[in-house]
């Protein structure tokens, strides 16, 4: 599993965007650490402390850093002068809290460092789908294929596919042998791919939206259902009726 450090001008605000991501993964989360402000109460980012977090979540796997302002940059670049390990360390452009989010999620269900990376550069795709402006989603490719299985389910979780089913889906698809999108039938988007948390939010899918989830591979039809199954249980998002 890859590790991944926060560097920030603010300990409040890199803890605070750490804890929004790790309410998305619950049990075995990856290995984050947070290197913040340069001393007691002093606003700014240091440079050691940076290379000391990353080498705490160092792993053979790699580590993936986020970063919020201009000189937070600076510091992480310089951390990597400091290094004592030589496993690979990426510094990502990805948007602060979104990216630490997507990234935090697809680490902790097992995705390469090539593909968290990837992935989180494309994280304000989501919030730009729900805005209603074109985005470049990550798509997945819909030609129906032999040993295709697909299944439709109506949303009834009042806020669709928002963050945390979005988490849960990732989550859920990476325990099986198969690939798997999901298309929006109500309003015509997708397909995307079912392990691309940002690709999963972009579609903007709403309660009472239709969606489509379908797979390819040995375990597809088990994926199929199994996400089918949670669309159907409202992600337990959905109060029990009495």
């Amino acid at each position: 599993m890859i590790g991944i450090v926060v560097v920030s001008h603010s300990p409040r605000l890199a803890e605070a965007a750490v804890d929004l991501a790790m309410i998305m993964v619950g049990e075995n989360p990856p290995p984050v650490a947070i290197a913040a402000g340069a001393g007691e109460g002093v606003i700014g980012t240091d440079a050691v402390a940076v290379a000391a977090a990353i080498e705490k979540v160092a792993s053979p796997d790699g580590v993936l850093v986020f970063m919020d302002l201009g000189s937070a940059v600076l510091s992480a670049t310089m951390a990597l002068e400091f290094l004592s390990t030589d496993i690979e360390v990426r510094l990502s452009d990805a948007p602060f809290v979104e990216g630490i989010t997507a990234g935090v999620v697809l680490a902790a269900a097992g995705a390469s460092l090539d593909e968290v990376d990837r992935e989180t550069r494309d994280a304000l795709n989501a919030k730009i789908g729900q805005l209603d402006r074109p985005t470049d989603a990550p798509a997945a490719a819909s030609a129906a294929v032999a040993g295709e299985s697909a299944a439709e389910e109506k949303l009834i979780n009042p806020d669709g596919l928002h963050s945390r089913p979005a988490a849960t889906i990732v989550k859920l698809v990476a325990g099986y042998d198969a690939k798997v999108s999901i298309t929006d039938l109500t309003t015509g988007k997708g397909p995307v791919s079912a392990k691309s948390l940002i690709g999963i939010m972009s579609l903007g899918a709403k309660e009472g939206d239709v969606i489509r989830i379908s797979a390819s591979g040995a375990q597809a039809a088990e994926a199929v259902e199994a996400i089918r199954e949670m669309a159907a249980d409202g992600f337990g998002e959905v109060p029990a009726k009495r």
